[in-house]
């Protein structure tokens, strides 16, 4: 196979490999269409903007029909009567005084306010979740992605101990050490790829299917920290603009109204009443002439409520009682919005940094895993030098990423706890990815890195090994003592 050819294979590979690629927004909108804990929110919204219709009706006349149909067969003084009977009638009943019913439609409003409210939270809560899962497969990959690498390079690591051991350079201990490191490597391999399929069907829960490829974080991107730069505004934003407090703030407000709505149990009511009845009536009771007529009505009628056996009152009371919890529940969530507010705060500031302090962790790392790489080359420097290098720089690389995608978690959870997190913060985290393929990580120095990918095969040694002292050193030859 010609070179031209295989690399346009190799691209051709690359590009369908990518075509079915998703990066945040994409995840984010097959979450809206096929998330149940949303559409359940939806759901609940569509209930509660009935409430207000609801409650309008009490304020709004009725109408009522109603009629008879009578057949009537006597039998008296041996004489056989028979008639009939119809009859109809229309009310019309038009509240005019009637304050239960006026809070009632001030509750429903109040009610349709508080769905919109919860749907909002809901809405932000999915911006989060979604926001936290895709992240969570970036760093399992990650993760996955640097255990390969540390592969690799042990496995270098490994074929050069057995390279020195079968010259003599070196000791059974190295090529013991190289082996358990790679064992060890493998095993965290497998949990990571297993975390990895796990971190992926959280994708699965909120579109409703599994994910394909999915854009990276870009290399070397700029994470920019929280403004306003002070705590405080953002602590106040959320005590009054926090969705969950708004929603209390209004069901504190139902409560209240449902007091009055309770203590109208007392209070007298007042309807326009206007009805229209007709009747008739044939047979030979009545000897060949009908009876009936139709009588057209309208007036008030008012009513004053004497004695309930107390139970208006104690309804108050409970009303009360229940008006104070609320009360309470807003204090409540007034303190854990501002409570999250500053954890989130701290965690952008304070992943900022972390990331800053990685960053010159990696380029030290890197330094001293090369230094150990030539000083083991040299001799001096063992084994466990590089491979405790080799972990230091995968442990570090790994953290990085993870504090990456932890610090843009938490802008994202500062926002929603002040109330102004919106799909366009999601639009400017997804600028931040790519879908290009990242370079393969590697662990070694560049000295080495070319030649990571070709097959080490690793055999045991088919000499047997040399006699080592208690301390693990290779004695060269046995030194005669001059007599």
């Amino acid at each position: 196979m010609r070179p031209a050819f295989l690399a346009t294979l190799l691209a051709a590979c690359f590009l369908s490999a990518n075509a079915g690629a998703v990066d945040l927004m994409q995840v984010y909108g097959e979450a809206l269409a096929n998330d149940p804990v949303y559409a359940s929110a939806r759901s609940a919204l569509t209930a509660g903007q009935e409430r207000a219709v609801q409650g309008r009706a009490g304020l709004l006349p009725t109408l009522n029909a109603g009629g008879t149909y009578t057949r009537n067969d006597q039998n008296a003084f041996g004489q056989s009567l028979h008639f009939t009977g119809n009859a109809y009638q229309v009310q019309l009943t038009q509240p005019l005084l009637r304050v239960a019913n006026w809070e009632s439609y001030q509750q429903g409003k109040l009610s349709v306010t508080a769905s919109e409210a919860q749907f909002a939270q809901v809405r932000q809560d999915l911006i989060v979740r979604v926001g936290q899962a895709y992240f969570d497969v970036l760093a399992a990959q990650d993760a996955l992605a640097f255990l390969k690498a540390q592969e690799t390079a042990i496995t270098e690591q490994l074929a050069s101990a057995k390279r020195n051991f079968e010259v003599g350079t070196a000791t059974i201990t190295d090529t013991n050490e190289a082996q358990a490191r790679y064992d060890l490597a493998i095993a965290q391999q497998i949990a990571a790829q297993n975390d990895l399929e796990v971190r992926r069907t959280a994708i699965q829960q909120l579109t409703g299917k599994p994910p394909g490829a999915m854009a990276i974080l870009r290399t070397g991107v700029t994470l920019t920290p929280p403004s306003p730069a002070a705590i405080e505004p953002w602590v106040a934003s959320a005590e009054q603009a926090n969705f969950s407090v708004i929603g209390q703030q209004l069901a504190l407000e139902i409560a209240s109204r449902e007091i009055k709505r309770s203590r109208a149990g007392h209070y007298p009511t007042l309807d326009l009443i206007a009805s229209r009845s007709r009747s008739s009536q044939t047979g030979s009771a009545f000897a060949g002439a009908n009876g009936g007529g139709t009588n057209n009505a309208i007036g008030v009628q008012w009513a004053i409520p004497l004695f309930s056996g107390f139970a208006v009152d104690s309804k108050v009371r409970e009303t009360i009682a229940l008006e104070d919890r609320a009360r309470n529940d807003l204090e409540s969530a007034r303190r854990s919005a501002a409570q999250a507010a500053r954890q989130s705060y701290l965690g952008v500031n304070n992943g900022l940094a972390q990331v800053r302090a990685l960053q010159a962790a990696e380029v030290s790392s890197q330094s001293a895993l090369e230094s150990n790489q030539l000083g083991y080359q040299v001799g001096v420097r063992i084994n466990i030098d590089v491979l405790n290098a080799q972990q230091q720089l995968f442990s570090t690389r790994r953290d990085l990423a993870r504090a990456r995608y932890d610090t843009i978690m938490s802008s994202l959870r500062l926002k929603s706890a002040a109330g102004t997190l919106r799909e366009g913060d999601l639009e400017q985290v997804n600028m931040l990815l790519t879908m290009e393929a990242p370079p393969p990580p590697t662990l070694l120095p560049q000295s080495i890195a070319p030649a990571v990918g070709k097959p080490v095969v690793v055999t045991p040694p088919t000499k047997p090994a040399p006699a080592t002292t208690p301390g693990g050193a290779v004695p060269a030859k046995p030194v005669q003592k001059k007599p």
